[in-house]
C-alpha cells in the first residue's frame, strides 16, 4: 500500500470584490512528507533476504513504548504485509510500517550503518525531540 492520501487544506474564505465579483478561495495540496528507505539499507535487506532464501522477506519498522526517551525503534524481517500498513520500495526490497507508527516515523530515514559500534539499522527521525546515547529510543 502506498503513502496516505495527501490532504487539502483551505487557506482563505470566499470574499465578495468591490465591483461585486466573487474571489473563490485557495485550495492547496499538502502530502506528508514520505518515509525513505536508503540503499545501504536496502543491500542490508537484499542480504538478508539471500541468506534467508526467501525473497518474499520485508523490513519492518514500529515503534512501541517503552526504552529510556519514552519510544523505541524496532526491527523484524518477515513476509506478512497487512492491507494497511505502508510500504516502501527500493528495487527489489521493501520496507514495511503499520500505520500507529507511521504517524511517528513520517519524514525518517532508515539507514544501515557499519562501524565501531557494529552493524545496525539505524533511523533519523525528524520528529524525535529528544534521542537515548544509542538512538534506539525517542521522545516527540
Amino acid at each position: 500500500m502506498a503513502a496516505p492520501p495527501p490532504y487539502v487544506i483551505i487557506d482563505s474564505p470566499v470574499t465578495a470584490g468591490t465591483n461585486g465579483s466573487v474571489t473563490m478561495s485557495t485550495v492547496e495540496s499538502f502530502a506528508p512528507t514520505p518515509m525513505f528507505f536508503t540503499d545501504a539499507a536496502a543491500r542490508r535487506v537484499r542480504a538478508l533476504v539471500a541468506e534467508e532464501n526467501n525473497p518474499e522477506l520485508k523490513l519492518r519498522v514500529y515503534v512501541t513504548g517503552g526504552g529510556c526517551s519514552g519510544f523505541q525503534y524496532g526491527f523484524d524481517l518477515g513476509d506478512k504485509t497487512a492491507e494497511d500498513d505502508t510500504v516502501i520500495d527500493n528495487g527489489d526490497v521493501s520496507l514495511v510500517v503499520d500505520p500507529l507508527s507511521y504517524q511517528y516515523l513520517v519524514g525518517s530515514t532508515v539507514d544501515f550503518e557499519e562501524g565501531l559500534a557494529g552493524a545496525r539499522f539505524v533511523i533519523k527521525n525528524p520528529n524525535a525531540q529528544s534521542t537515548c546515547g544509542c538512538g534506539a529510543s525517542f521522545s516527540v
